[in-house]
């Protein structure tokens, strides 16, 4: 993605609430069952799904609108083999290698290893009511992706976020995510995100945007792990209201280009004496940062809030990934999402704009 394509896509996401813009491409919805497999509290763009208007707290209706009613075992992997010699092949089964398979259609959705224990559909909205410690919460979303491979289930908490509610007025509603992987390729994982899930492109974003994460592997008791989960999403308001006093000091605190820049030195120090290569590639990223940080003075003043999203944005989206072996760019790019790599840089952004801020 260029520079050009991010502040375009700033630009759409300023006019239109979080998860009214960026979409782009296929839904990625699981059609097995013959529809797509959504249940959504609100119109979601692409059209598709099942919306109840305003939502329903009933998780076995939202469990079949959401086309993820099944179940999901481990059954051994089975093959056949002979040698040259012979003439009939064997039927072997491989120690230690399962399919997990939906119990609705026994369709296969990965292979996994002896220790994977295949975490349910139902126990996603089970845990999600016990983390915030409310059994009739009203459910946002919930579906399937990938036939069914990817499950995602989507509750929105009580009270929404206002960054400078006097001045820019910015709105974060904050949704807690649940995403489960069926096929042994990734963690279940936990979000408190700004986006609700209704496809895979909203997914992608829950992922990039969510403020805190919380993973787990597929154990017998990844799901008991309440208080740890607790503790890493920071579940309270106190947590919320914590986080917006700051984000709207930095949104009442202009800074100066030229501190700015400053912050750019400070996160990407270069040594004078470095290859021309490197210091190609620091000009170049210093071009880019400044050219985003323009794009949010356009919507949000010159201020320490518009440089700390002009660094997020440049993280997220236009940092260059080196791909690892059979890995593109995007999917680097959006492994370091899910990994948090770029966790240190923001914060020591936010930081150091907090200290310009208070003095």
């Amino acid at each position: 993605m260029t520079i050009t394509d991010v502040n375009a896509e700033l630009a759409a996401r300023r006019t239109a609430s979080w998860d009214r813009a960026e979409y782009r491409g296929k839904d990625g919805l699981d059609t097995t069952l013959g529809q797509a497999a959504l249940y959504t509290s609100t119109p979601a763009w692409h059209g598709l799904g099942t919306v109840i208007p305003g939502g329903t707290d009933s998780i076995d209706d939202v469990l079949t609108l959401g086309g993820v009613a099944f179940g999901v075992e481990k059954r051994a992997v089975r093959y056949s083999f002979m040698t040259e010699q012979e003439t009939t092949p064997e039927l072997r089964t491989a120690a230690d290698y399962f399919v997990t398979v939906r119990t609705d259609t026994g369709d296969p959705l990965g292979v996994v290893g002896g220790k994977y224990v295949p975490i349910q559909n139902r126990d996603l909205f089970v845990f999600l009511q016990d983390l915030v410690d409310n059994h009739g919460v009203i459910w946002e979303s919930a579906g399937a992706l990938r036939g069914g491979k990817r499950v995602f289930v989507t509750m929105r908490l009580p009270e929404d976020v206002r960054i400078d509610a006097d001045g820019i007025n910015d709105e974060i509603v904050p949704f807690v995510v649940m995403l489960n992987s069926h096929d042994g390729r990734s963690p279940a994982q936990a979000l408190v995100t700004p986006w609700r899930v209704v496809c895979a492109n909203t997914e992608r974003f829950a992922v990039r945007d969510a403020h805190t994460s919380w993973r787990v592997r597929h154990t017998a008791s990844a799901l008991t792990r309440i208080d740890e989960a607790r503790r890493t999403l920071g579940l309270s308001m106190e947590y919320y209201q914590e986080w917006a006093a700051e984000e709207t000091l930095l949104a009442r605190t202009e800074i100066a280009l030229n501190d700015f820049d400053k912050l750019i030195t400070e996160l990407w120090p270069v040594d004078q004496d470095a290859p021309v290569r490197t210091l190609n590639a620091a000009e170049r990223r210093r071009d880019g940062l400044n050219g985003m940080f323009r794009a949010e003075i356009e919507t949000l003043g010159q201020t320490a809030y518009a440089a700390e999203r002009a660094v997020t944005d440049y993280l997220d989206h236009v940092a260059p990934r080196r791909p690892g072996r059979s890995m593109t760019e995007e999917i680097a790019r959006a492994t370091a999402l899910l990994e948090g790599t770029d966790d240190e840089i923001k914060t020591r952004a936010h930081k150091r704009l907090m200290l310009l801020a208070r003095h």
